[in-house]
């Protein structure tokens, strides 16, 4: 029997309006059939759900979210799009509705707290608000019936409860003013208490939709790097513009100066600088002449020139950034579920609380008690609103996950990056990740001037023509250093496990190790020598260049530790952190490399499994620990740590496996992101108190706690007013992340 194949998606959400309708969203999608697991985030306004296709489509799953009122995108070929027109469309709503609530509530407060004793001051407020109850704010009504329908509850239920009862009892009051004499009740209207509650909510909703569409901001920065069009060579050599869309690999496509590459691939003629700043962080234009590799979405610079599409649509590598800071942003951290959970169930005690409130009112026999139950019922379900409690961790997570991609630090999970300020351990392979990852001459000693003119173009003409791993480094030594003039090379031959030998002419010449050398009889000079066992004694490996009688030259070549590892290393080391070095190594090696990055701790000649025994023994003694590696061998080990780094120019199969993924591969960016991690941990911590502090003192405030010890009754308008801005305030927190230097 088949295995089923489960898809995991992201799809937009469109009429959340607070944290429990998420919560109730998620809690409902998950009883789905065919669902395996589902997360909604409120900030984002997204869903992602993990399915069986076989047993439920998209579309069947957006019917029954529409059912409860809200609904999802799941058009993907333009869901970006589409997600940004129920945007700006809602924004635009929300614009109008509270510019026509306010106009309507300058005159109705005018009225309620100066000329109350006009005639038909009551029939005119009513008339004033009205509009702004069942047009303007009719959104909270039509929420609270759909909510109403299938026995939930959310902010629209509080808002329409409160602004309702506050309105409804005016309008009694109004035309039956007698009965409530008779029963021995004050009366007073409430019509600009609902009015300006709806027009309070509104504004601290249009706040909280333009703050929130700035924290996506990193995500829409990368969105903006893909062209719309690119210009193709056809097969008659012509050039036309074609849009993105339609390229396929293979294609020849033109970039000129100034423009943004359009897809990965492989440039085939012409040359230019080209700006990778979004891939690799860094500043510097990166040179690019044949054979390069050039990214979607990198700037070219003043030249122009060719190249074959490799890569494209959603396998480019800014595709697969945009994806996953798109699911990062979409993720919850740990903290947040028990958020979820308090949101959840957060409307229905406070409806409960409300309703008691009113009742102990109403039982108290104080003076206008009716009057006091209507206020204490109305400002707790007011001031109650969880739209700060649901905005508290979500924002500062999605502007934490797109700080780190600005400074080229790709997180794959909000769990990650709430995680990561508690690491105490980092565990570092050494290959491509504290050193650069390719062999680089360090040094070359000619046995005389004469042979470094003559002999120079040999060397290099024979490495040109050689397999060899450290023939490469040797020829980019050689041209940087200036020599030129190739020679022609004949009867080329490897020796295995020794080097190769070459002819020019008649002459034959050598260029290997020092068993080569000593095979074939020819003595090393003491110079040479003493140079070759100084690099040795250093881990570098070093290979000599002889003719038939002598050695002409000594080359040590190692892989060198990139420029900032050291300080990398010892910033962590500052944070108290203990950082171990895994290799596979030689241990003069490994010694060598450990001692010149500055790590105490370090393992030579392990095997993968010993990587991921180390790490698992780390956590047996407590210590949550980082991983860093770019290697398939590191793969085991990354899966196994509490937070996994890939290097960017590593395999794809330790980026896979990573939650995080460091574009540059540059170690500066670990620290970095521990800093990160504890800026945005202390930001949602932060946040949760500013969403508590609200409705802990707010709510025994609305209730009329003080009110036997000091007459103090919280005013509903002041309430809808404070709800609006415990919203404003936890966005506004967040948005400070953005300006913060990691």
């Amino acid at each position: 029997m088949a295995a089923k194949v489960q898809i995991l998606k992201t799809y937009p959400v469109t009429g959340l309006s607070c944290a429990s309708c998420a919560a109730r969203t998620e809690k409902f999608v998950k009883t789905l059939p065919g669902i395996r697991n589902a997360t909604v985030n409120f900030a984002t306004t997204s869903i992602q759900v993990e399915f069986l296709p076989q047993e439920i489509s998209p579309g069947e799953m957006r019917k029954a979210i529409q059912s409860i009122g809200y609904d999802i995108i799941i058009d993907e070929t333009n869901s970006d799009n589409l997600k940004e027109e129920a945007r700006i469309s809602n924004l635009k709503r929300l614009r109008n509705n509270t510019l026509g609530s306010a106009v309507l509530n300058i005159p109705l407060v005018v009225i309620a707290m100066v000329f109350m004793n006009i005639p038909h001051s009551n029939i005119i407020m009513m008339v004033l608000a009205t509009p702004v109850v069942f047009w303007f704010g009719r959104q909270f009504g039509r929420g609270a019936w759909k909510q109403l329908k299938h026995r939930s509850s959310n902010m629209d239920t509080l808002v329409a409860l409160s602004t309702g009862i506050a309105y409804f009892y005016s309008v009694a009051v109004t035309f039956f003013p007698d009965f409530f004499h008779r029963a021995g009740i004050h009366t007073h209207v409430y019509f600009e208490a609902s009015a300006v509650i709806i027009t309070f909510i509104l504004l601290g909703k249009l706040l909280e939709e333009r703050a929130k569409s700035n924290t996506s901001s990193a995500l829409k920065n990368l969105i903006g790097l893909q062209p719309k069009t690119v210009f193709k060579i056809l097969g008659d050599g012509s050039m036309k513009e074609i849009p993105i869309r339609e390229v396929m690999p293979g294609d020849i496509l033109v970039v000129k100066p100034g423009n943004k590459i359009p897809v990965d691939g492989t440039v085939i003629s012409g040359s230019s600088f080209v700006d990778e700043s979004m891939i690799s962080g860094e500043p510097i234009s990166v040179e690019k002449a044949e054979s390069s590799r050039v990214y979607a979405g990198t700037i070219n610079q003043k030249g122009s020139f060719r190249f074959r599409a490799d890569r494209v649509g959603g396998d480019t590598v800014l595709a697969q950034i945009i994806k996953m800071v798109k699911e990062a942003q979409g993720s919850k951290a740990p903290i947040q579920n028990m958020v979820d959970k308090i949101a959840s169930v957060f409307v229905p005690v406070v409806i409960s609380v409300a309703l008691l409130s009113g009742f102990i009112w109403l039982l108290s026999g104080m003076e206008n008690a009716t009057t006091h139950a209507l206020l204490a019922l109305v400002t707790v379900l007011i001031i109650a609103c969880p739209c700060a409690l649901g905005l508290a961790t979500p924002t500062a997570i999605m502007i934490g996950i797109g700080k780190g991609a600005d400074n080229g630090i790709l997180i794959k999970d909000a769990e990650s990056l709430e995680t990561a300020h508690r690491i105490n351990a980092v565990v570092l392979d050494k290959t491509g990740t504290i050193t650069i990852g390719e062999p680089e001459v360090d040094a070359i000693m000619w046995s005389n001037k004469t042979d470094s003119n003559t002999k120079g173009s040999i060397l290099l003409s024979i490495q040109k023509n050689s397999e060899h791993p450290l023939a490469e480094p040797t020829v980019r030594f050689l041209t940087k250093s200036g020599v030129g003039g190739e020679v022609r090379v004949t009867g080329i031959e490897s020796i295995t496990g020794q080097g190769i030998k070459a002819c020019v002419g008649d002459d034959i010449y050598f260029a290997g190790n020092r068993r080569l050398i000593d095979s074939m009889g020819i003595t090393i000079e003491e110079d040479l020598r003493l140079f070759a066992e100084k690099y040795e004694d250093e881990a570098k490996t070093v290979y000599f260049f002889a003719g038939a009688e002598r050695v002409f030259s000594a080359i040590a070549v190692s892989d060198t530790i990139k420029e900032s590892s050291a300080e990398a290393i010892k910033q962590l080391r500052e944070m108290g952190i203990d950082v171990h070095m895994l290799t596979g190594d030689n241990e003069q090696t490994a010694r060598a490399i450990a001692l010149e990055a500055g790590i105490d701790s370090y393992r030579s000649e392990v095997m993968p499994q010993d990587k991921h025994d180390f790490i698992k023994d780390l956590q047996r003694k407590g210590k949550i620990v980082a991983m860093a590696g770019d290697g398939i061998n590191d793969s085991q080990a990354l899966a196994q740590a509490d937070v996994s780094i890939a290097m960017g120019k590593g395999s794809g199969i330790a980026i896979d496996v990573a939650k995080m993924t460091i574009i540059s591969s540059d170690l500066m960016k670990i620290p970095q992101a521990i800093r990160l991690s504890k800026y945005t941990v202390r930001t949602i911590k932060q946040n949760l108190f500013w969403a508590f502090i609200y409705n802990i003192i707010g709510i025994p405030l609305a209730a009329g706690l003080l009110f036997p010890f000091t007459g103090f009754l919280l005013n509903p308008m002041i309430a809808g007013a404070a709800m609006a801005l415990s919203s404003i305030s936890v966005v506004s927190n967040s948005l400070r992340l953005k300006t913060i230097s990691i």
